[in-house]
C-alpha cells in the first residue's frame, strides 16, 4: 500500500510519499514514488503514485524516455504548455499501460490499478494540482478541495480535514502533513518511511526544497511523541459520559 498526499496553499504546493510497497507481510520493499521534472525559469512538476508498482513504473518510465525523445515522435510532458495538458498526458499514458497490460475484457479495476497525483506550474499560468483515475479522466483541486490523497487515505485524512488553512507556512504544511502521516504509519504496517517530500513555491518554476525524512529523524520523531501526547492531553480535558445521568 501506499500515503501520498498532495496539499495547495496561497503559497505554493506541497507534496509527501511514503516508499513503503508490500505484497504480503513477507514480502516488504521500499520504492520511491514520487518523482519531478524541472525546467528552471520554466517549469516544475511533481509527480506520485500508488498502486499495482509494475503499472506506475512503466508509466514513469514511458514519461521519462518520451520527455527525452525527438518532438515529433512522442508526445512529453517537457513540451507541454500548461498543467491542464500535464495531467492529460499523464492520464492517457496511464490508460494506455493499463490497457496494453490487462488482459482482453478486462477493466481499469483489475490488478494494474494505479492512482496518480500530479502538482506544478508552467510558465503562463498559476500553479495547479490534480488527481489521475486508472481511467485517465482526472479532477482538479480547489478552495472546496484543495488537497488530494491517494493510497491508504482514512487514517491521515481527519488531521488535514480539521487543520488545513490555505494561508498556513510551508513549514506548517510539512508539520500537517508529517501529523497525517504518523497517524497513517501507526494504524497500518503497509505505510511507512522514509518520506519523500517537495515543496514549490508558486512562481518560482523551479523546485528548490526537496528532500527525505529518514525513519530516526530527530524532528519526526518529536512531531510523533508530541502529537500522542497532545491528543491525550486533549482527550483527559473532555467531559466524561455521565451514566448516572441516564
Amino acid at each position: 500500500m501506499t500515503y501520498c498526499v498532495g496539499l495547495m496553499l496561497n503559497k505554493g504546493l506541497v507534496f509527501m510519499s511514503d516508499t513503503r510497497t508490500n505484497a504480503g507481510v513477507d514480502n516488504i520493499s521500499t520504492f520511491r514514488k514520487m518523482f519531478a521534472w524541472d525546467e528552471p525559469g520554466e517549469r516544475s512538476i511533481t509527480v506520485m503514485t500508488a498502486g499495482n508498482l509494475a503499472t506506475t513504473q512503466a508509466v514513469i518510465s514511458l514519461l521519462e524516455e518520451r520527455s527525452k525523445a525527438v518532438e515529433h515522435r512522442s508526445p512529453s510532458i517537457l513540451k507541454c504548455e500548461s498543467m491542464f495538458q500535464v495531467a492529460t498526458l499523464v492520464g492517457d499514458t496511464l490508460k494506455e499501460v493499463i490497457s496494453d497490460h490487462a488482459d482482453e475484457g478486462q477493466q481499469a479495476d483489475s490488478g494494474f490499478n494505479a492512482t496518480i497525483l500530479v502538482g506544478g506550474q508552467i510558465k503562463g499560468g498559476k500553479h495547479r494540482l490534480f488527481m489521475i483515475y486508472p481511467e485517465g479522466n482526472f479532477i482538479e483541486a480547489s478552495e472546496d478541495t484543495p488537497f488530494f490523497q491517494i493510497g491508504e487515505t482514512k487514517y491521515g485524512r481527519p488531521i488535514l480535514v480539521r487543520a488545513y488553512d490555505p494561508e498556513m507556512s510551508f513549514d506548517e504544511a510539512i508539520k500537517l502533513l508529517l501529523v497525517s502521516f504518523d497517524s497513517t504509519i501507526k494504524a497500518n504496517l503497509s505505510v511507512d518511511l522514509p518520506l519523500d517530500v517537495r515543496v514549490y513555491a508558486k512562481d518560482a518554476f523551479q523546485c528548490d526544497h526537496t528532500f527525505r525524512i529518514e525513519v530516526n529523524d530527530p524532528y519526526y520523531l518529536e512531531i510523533s511523541e508530541g502529537w500522542g501526547g497532545a491528543l491525550r492531553e486533549a482527550f483527559g480535558r473532555l467531559p466524561d459520559f455521565d451514566l448516572d445521568a441516564l
